[in-house]
């Protein structure tokens, strides 16, 4: 009679380990399609994960030196703005609230507070021009952006969120493709709106005409938020200054499919539309950078 070579225990153990390792392998498989479903990861502290840089560092400090900074200096006549209280504003707007859930009423506060009159005939809008618009409003003071008001000037390019459970989270934020009621979105989704109700007389905006998508678009915050807050009584018209890269692409003109587009949304809104590609004014900033090239000499058709 043959020797067994397995006792009951080998025998379960060769039963019980397939079972195992198709468990672990079933966990792994739940785990990874979670994450996928649901980005809502959370970091060891427990807040949540986000694709976007987390709230800037010692917020307060900057929004405040900002505000000071404006009051006093870029701004003098805005003096009696109370700083202190604009930043409690801003932060009770999304401490301790999840990132995806602001609403526009959350910042009804701090923008009354905040806000203040545009002269007539100011008014500066841009879209996919941010770099040479603000070019332009530092070497010409005759136009002001969103950018150059107290609002815009205390918020431009840093990120704020908030954590249920640390108030604040300094790890990620939401981006708008995340979802769009983040507060960094929202912010400046009611500062456009604002700055636009603002608007009076002629007002300009400077569009790229070197991309491929089109120099006005319905999804931009110009699109879908500034232009529908005009007021015709107040505007009287628009100016287009429709820009080129010096070495760039002239992909679209004052007839492009666009532009054209736009005219018919402000003139159905009866404000007037004109528009103008490569305002010199403009252009002669972009020669600083590139002053060799044709389109930058005083005589551009004479050859050397």
């Amino acid at each position: 009679m043959p020797v067994q070579n397995s006792s009951p225990t080998i025998w379960c153990r060769r039963l019980i380990l397939p079972g195992v390792i198709v468990l672990l392998v079933t966990a792994v498989v739940v785990v990874v399609v979670l994450a996928v479903i649901n980005p809502e990861q959370k970091t060891t502290t427990g807040t949540l994960r986000w694709k976007g840089k987390g709230t800037t560092p010692n917020l307060k400090e900057v929004i405040l030196g900002r505000c000071y900074n404006y009051i006093t200096i870029v701004n003098p006549e805005l003096s009696s703005k109370d700083c202190h209280n604009i930043w409690m504003r801003l932060l009770s707007a999304f401490m301790y609230k999840h990132p995806c859930s602001m609403r526009e009423e959350d910042y009804y506060p701090l923008m009354n507070m905040a806000r203040h009159s545009i002269p007539c005939n100011k008014s500066l809008f841009w879209s996919k021009t941010n770099n040479l618009v603000h070019r332009y409003t530092k070497a010409n003071h005759d136009f002001i952006t969103l950018e150059d008001t107290l609002l815009g000037y205390i918020a431009d390019d840093i990120t704020w969120c908030g954590s249920s459970d640390l108030g604040i989270n300094y790890n990620s934020c939401p981006k708008r493709n995340e979802c769009e009621s983040n507060p960094s979105s929202m912010y400046w989704k009611m500062a456009s709106k604002m700055f636009a109700e603002a608007a009076c007389g002629t007002v300009q905006v400077m569009l790229n005409g070197s991309i491929d998508n089109g120099a006005f678009r319905n999804d931009s915050i110009f699109g879908s938020v500034e232009i529908l807050n005009l007021n015709p009584d107040k505007v009287s018209a628009v100016q287009v200054w429709l820009m080129h890269d010096i070495e760039g692409p002239q992909s679209e003109s004052c007839t492009g499919q666009s532009i054209q587009m736009l005219k018919s949304i402000l003139e159905n809104r009866k404000i007037n539309v004109t528009c103008k590609e490569n305002y010199r004014p403009v252009q002669l900033l972009q020669c600083a950078s590139n002053p060799n090239h044709a389109t930058c000499r005083l005589c551009p058709y004479v050859t050397q």
